[in-house]
């Protein structure tokens, strides 16, 4: 099973992003453009793994103090493009905790340094630096275990843990 930890975005921030996706369209901005059910801000990528019962329990035993998420800044991976949130110490202290948790299970994901992001536009071609990024914010009080899988040639993100 396909796996990642990550942070639900409230209704309100989504549909800031959707506007921002609508005027990158209108500035001809062309790719894969992330659908609206999908966008969320990952915290640890798992990947495929048969250990599902392993990651449930390394995260049940969490704890964390809510904390604020806000926009900062459009930007890109190469041809990536991306929203920056603002990092603080509520996010990195989840982070940490979420990462910690599963180095002592024993769980394997992609330990690049977090660069806290929401994927909007994959394979994307056209210039998007005129588009403001959006403006929102959210408290978070959840932290969702993802699975990631194929549908009708679609990535359907289903939630089946959440802290």
């Amino acid at each position: 099973m396909r796996l990642f930890i990550s942070i639900d975005l409230s209704d309100e921030m989504k549909n800031q992003i959707i506007e921002t996706m609508h005027e990158m369209k209108t500035a001809g901005v062309k790719g894969s453009y992330v659908p609206k059910q999908n966008l969320h801000l990952t915290l640890a990528f798992i990947g495929e793994t048969d250990h599902t019962a392993m990651v449930k329990e390394a995260l049940s035993g969490i704890s964390y103090k809510p904390f604020r998420l806000s926009f900062s800044e459009l930007g890109s991976f190469g041809d990536l493009i991306y929203i920056g949130m603002k990092g603080n110490q509520g996010l990195s202290a989840a982070v940490k905790t979420v990462r910690d948790a599963l180095d002592r299970s024993g769980i394997k994901y992609d330990t690049k340094k977090f660069v806290p992001h929401i994927t909007i536009i994959r394979k994307s071609t056209g210039a998007y630096r005129n588009v403001k990024a959006p403006v929102g914010e959210m408290m978070v009080k959840k932290i969702s275990l993802m699975k990631s899988e194929e549908k009708a040639g679609k990535r359907v993100y289903t939630e089946i843990l959440s802290v």
